[in-house]
């Protein structure tokens, strides 16, 4: 019996490509690949994609390592376009995609940019510090703070993601930021006038009560307030002080203080009416002094008086916490700073006893990572020693460095805080031996009392009997 013949393929065949003869037995054919590297090109073949995935580059394109970000790009021949290493676009097949030094490159291979992560345009974090900073801008322009709303019509953003994107930038929202930034103006208006006379002396003989307030209310309009009741309902947070005040120099405001003697030298502790506003560190108590009065050049230093007396309970208390820096301040703080250098004192504060932390750690916690120096420059210019405990901060390898009462005393301070913690972790892990403790202590008083009650009563007579327990 004769075997019937198949018929012919009848498969259309890809235009430009000719018959393939049948393969002999057991022999295995690979189509002949097109240009390597132009698009729409598959190099399937084994050895292709083994050397991609050798190469450096595409751990860094799986990993969307920012990085990588300028060093290459990375092209994709089934789709014809290049991508940043960062593009969030679905990762490719490593045996179609091929490498190239920048976009010139690139485009010149046949490939077309990316939609979706922009490659031919600046890096998104540059993009994205370049739209915040126009949004600063804006706002620094406009006489009354705009909105949330018009901020996000500005930079044709959502208002959700433009908030997130101002804080993630900048560590403030742009309310808070807008309020900073009239509060300089405010300081830096009223701050043009303390070289005149007092505002009650640069007023025409004459005049009217309202022309004492004149000045006042073209500086509030000028900062950006845009009502007097605001302004003076906000004064003092932002002044420390009524608007007339501050604007003569702080004359006529009272600031108690005292200099007491500790362990770590001179201390000096100032009160205003809104809390503690000094807490000085030194070892020459006149240099104490000199440095308060420059910071309150027109104010009143009060030394003595009939409320000395509640001021010493209040010195008392700072003397305990630069001996026992763990046990804390309860006392209301007169902080006066700018918006940033209040985050900055804010999560120095933060920070457990016995703990530290760097300066990028405090800046990271910000959301600011690069913001290292203006952190030091916070913690510098901290006021109240011990109380913002700027001595828990250190260099990022473990050592000392900026402080501005001496190394040593943040050495002994930090000490202080360790050798408190490490005692409270031995008592709470071992609470018999504390109790132990303390029962010899009493004992061993209780012995002290008696030897001195002996040694303090004439012979002849009976030591007189002690009334209760």
């Amino acid at each position: 019996m004769k075997t019937p013949s198949l018929p012919p393929s009848t498969a259309p065949r890809r235009p430009g490509k000719k018959a393939e003869s049948a393969p002999a037995s057991g022999a295995i054919t690979v189509e002949a690949p097109e240009a390597l590297g132009a698009p729409g090109s598959r190099d399937a073949t084994p050895t292709a994609a083994a050397l991609v995935v050798a190469d450096p580059r595409w751990a860094a394109l799986c990993a969307r390592d920012p990085a990588a970000e300028g060093q290459f790009i990375y092209a994709v021949r089934s789709t014809g376009i290049y991508c940043r290493p960062t593009c969030p676009s679905r990762r490719p097949r490593p045996e179609n995609v091929a490498f190239y030094a920048d976009p010139a490159a690139a485009r010149a291979a046949g490939f077309r940019p990316c939609l979706r992560c922009l490659p031919d345009q600046p890096p998104l974090a540059q993009r994205q510090a370049d739209l915040v900073a126009g949004l600063c801008r804006f706002i620094d322009s406009a006489e009354t703070p705009p909105t949330l709303d018009e901020l996000a019509a500005w930079a044709d953003l959502s208002p959700h993601h433009l908030h997130r994107l101002f804080q993630t930038h900048t560590g403030l929202t742009p309310r808070a930021y807008a309020r900073a930034l009239r509060a300089e103006r405010l300081r830096n208006s009223l701050g043009q006038g303390t070289e005149k006379p007092p505002l009650t002396d640069n007023v025409r003989p004459g005049s009217s009560p309202a022309d004492k307030d004149q000045t006042i209310t073209d500086t509030l309009y000028a900062a950006g307030y845009n009502a007097s009741s605001r302004f003076y309902a906000e004064a003092d947070r932002v002044l420390g002080m009524a608007p007339r005040r501050f604007r003569a120099g702080g004359a006529a405001e009272d600031i108690r203080f005292a200099i007491a003697a500790t362990s770590l030298g001179a201390l000096l502790v100032a009160r205003s009416s809104r809390g503690l506003c000094a807490i000085l560190l030194g070892d020459d108590p006149t240099a104490l002094a000199a440095d308060l009065q420059q910071r309150f050049p027109r104010a009143r230093l009060l030394g003595d008086g009939p409320q000395q007396q509640d001021f010493e309970a209040w010195v008392a208390q700072v003397v305990g916490l630069v001996e026992q820096p763990r046990q804390g301040l309860d006392l209301p703080l007169d902080l006066r700073g700018t918006a940033f250098q209040h985050r900055v004192w804010q999560a120095l504060q933060a920070i457990p006893p016995g703990e530290t932390r760097s300066y990028t750690e405090i800046a990271q916690a910000l959301g600011l990572p690069k913001a290292v120096r203006a952190v030091a420059a916070a913690c510098a210019a901290n006021p109240l020693a011990v109380a913002v405990p700027c001595h828990r901060v250190v260099r990022s390898d473990g050592g000392l460095a900026g402080y501005r009462w001496g190394l040593e005393r943040k050495a002994a301070l930090q000490q202080r805080e360790q050798a408190t913690a490490t005692m409270a972790t031995t008592t709470e892990a071992h609470p018999g031996e504390a109790v132990a403790r303390q029962e010899a202590m009493r004992q061993h008083r209780k012995t002290a009392n008696r030897s001195t009650d002996a040694a303090s009563t004439p012979k002849g007579r009976p030591a007189p009997k002690k009334r209760g327990p």
